[in-house]
């Protein structure tokens, strides 16, 4: 059975729950793992030396990184549906997997530890301003596209790309700034939500 190492709070995490619920993959999740209560022990460390989550096993088979563990599951369990064979198809998927881990994290990250996790080392106003600004505009991008495709982000279809740009979407609702009007996001999330999987672990109250 495929184990998975991290907590369910952890929003990579939670883009390996949803997919296991898309695909039905039976697993077993773990905080850090059996023997050790740290990513920091050596023991986790072992698994993965950046000391992240999440980390997945299959027998002698380790896998971190969590758009790298997304893409695995979808080609190791019948995803053909959600990350097809076919190369341009795939190449648009991938490109917003990475635009999401790229583009859009980096811009939310100063916003997100201060006004959630109210970390004492993000208070300062004027970046705290300029990075709620630059969330704004890369949702602005995702708006766009949205908007263009109508459906989804990759297209007309619920693909791989939508499981970390989802949760991407929740984080920026769940997060107490102000939110400039983008219909083709908000009518995106409300599509999102009729999907069991997103309930579940993307628009459960956790950012």
């Amino acid at each position: 059975m495929l184990k998975i190492l991290g907590r369910a709070s952890s929003v990579n995490v939670r883009k390996v729950l949803w997919l296991c619920e898309e695909l039905a993959i039976p697993f077993r999740r773990e905080d850090w793992g059996e023997g050790f209560t740290s990513t920091h022990s050596p023991a986790f460390m072992a698994l993965n030396p950046n000391a992240q989550i999440p980390v997945i096993i299959e027998g002698d088979f380790v896998l971190w990184e969590s758009n790298a563990i997304l893409r695995y599951l979808a080609s190791a369990w019948e995803g053909d549906w959600l990350y097809p064979q076919n190369a341009r198809a795939r190449a648009l998927i991938d490109q917003w997997m990475d635009w999401q881990s790229t583009e859009l994290n980096t811009s939310w990250r100063y916003a997100f530890m201060s006004l959630v996790r109210n970390s004492p080392a993000h208070q300062d106003p004027r970046l705290l301003a300029a990075a709620c600004k630059g969330w704004s505009h890369t949702m602005g991008i995702l708006n766009q596209q949205l908007a263009k495709t109508g459906r989804y982000v990759a297209g007309r279809n619920f693909t791989l790309a939508d499981i970390p740009v989802g949760l991407a979407v929740n984080r920026w609702y769940e997060t107490p700034l102000d939110h400039p009007d983008y219909p083709a996001v908000r009518t995106y999330y409300e599509r999102l939500t009729e999907r069991h999987g997103y309930t579940l672990w993307g628009r459960n109250g956790t950012p």
